[in-house]
């Protein structure tokens, strides 16, 4: 039988016990791929766009620069909101729950038995781990947020989402503009090669917290963000009589 992998805990007892003291840990992944892969997007986005209707390169510097930092605390911005929103939610509902509890003490327990019956369990077992559940007032809150509401345990820090999210959005969409900020030669070519490489590298390193081979995950995101960008293209060629 192959062991684990490095990237996964060991199972020794103390290893267990100290990793479980710690508490699960609040994952941030979602918050860098989804600002590196849509920084990357839309500031490409306005590259191919001015490129497209054939505008000079300083235009591309201004306009890039300007949606890469606006964009991007609006992005975060928009995260830090919607995952306090995640938070809020969540205690509305954990004081509901404290609420019932107190209330309809009989029909929560049911809840929790026909919880557990649905789960495969019945009979004196499934009578013991009801007693055990509703004999601990936290563990009984718990179980029901996440079952009969599906919330996390953990919840995620609004500033960390936020951050993480510009972090990732003003790093990776940088990127783009580099070739017309360095002044090089064939910059639009050279900016489409770059940001191809970023959407690689992005889908690529996300393949690591999935069962999705890397170079699958690579590419899968580069055609997303290519497709996003030649759609930009597209447009701003189409207009370009128009400026």
């Amino acid at each position: 039988m192959a062991g684990p992998r490095p990237s996964e805990h060991d199972h020794s007892p103390q290893a267990i016990a100290d990793r479980l003291a710690k508490g699960p840990a609040a994952s941030y992944l979602r918050d860098w791929v989804y600002g590196g892969i849509d920084g990357t997007v839309t500031t490409f986005a306005v590259v191919a766009g001015v490129v497209g209707a054939d505008l000079s390169a300083s235009i591309v510097i201004i306009l890039g620069l300007a949606n890469l930092f606006a964009d991007g605390f609006s992005m975060a911005a928009g995260n830090y909101s919607a995952t306090k929103a995640e938070i809020d939610d969540y205690r509305r509902l954990r004081r509901m729950e404290e609420r019932h509890i107190d209330l309809y003490p009989e029909g929560e327990r049911e809840e929790i038995r026909q919880i557990f019956m649905a789960k495969g369990l019945d009979g004196r077992r499934l009578e013991e781990l009801v007693d055990a559940v509703v004999a601990n007032r936290s563990l009984w809150v718990n179980t029901m947020l996440q079952e009969e509401h599906g919330l996390a345990a953990v919840q995620r820090s609004p500033s960390k989402a936020a951050s993480t999210t510009f972090v990732a959005f003003v790093l990776c969409g940088s990127v783009p503009l580099l070739p017309f900020l360095f002044g090089l030669q064939a910059s639009a070519l050279v900016a489409t090669v770059m940001t191809s490489i970023v959407f690689f590298l992005i889908g690529s390193a996300k393949s690591r917290w999935s069962t999705q081979n890397w170079i699958l995950s690579g590419l899968e995101t580069t055609v997303i963000g290519m497709v996003a960008a030649g759609l930009a293209y597209v447009i701003g060629w189409a207009l370009r009589g128009l400026i």
